[in-house]
């Protein structure tokens, strides 16, 4: 189910506004490995917090 509610939440973005997706994706080819590795960081960090406050 958890699987279900992940692949609704990524797929809401392409299908609600597909140009500024592609937009982004073009921005992430230009950033820089340490900027993509502290947003991946921030990421899972934040997510990791969720799972913690909501008790999943």
């Amino acid at each position: 189910m958890v699987i279900g509610i992940v692949m609704i939440i990524e797929g809401i973005p392409y299908f609600a506004m597909p140009n500024r997706v592609k937009e982004v994706a073009a921005l992430i080819v230009d950033a820089e490995k340490r900027t993509l590795g502290m947003i991946g960081f921030a990421l899972m960090t934040g997510g990791l917090a969720i799972v913690a406050l909501t008790g999943m």
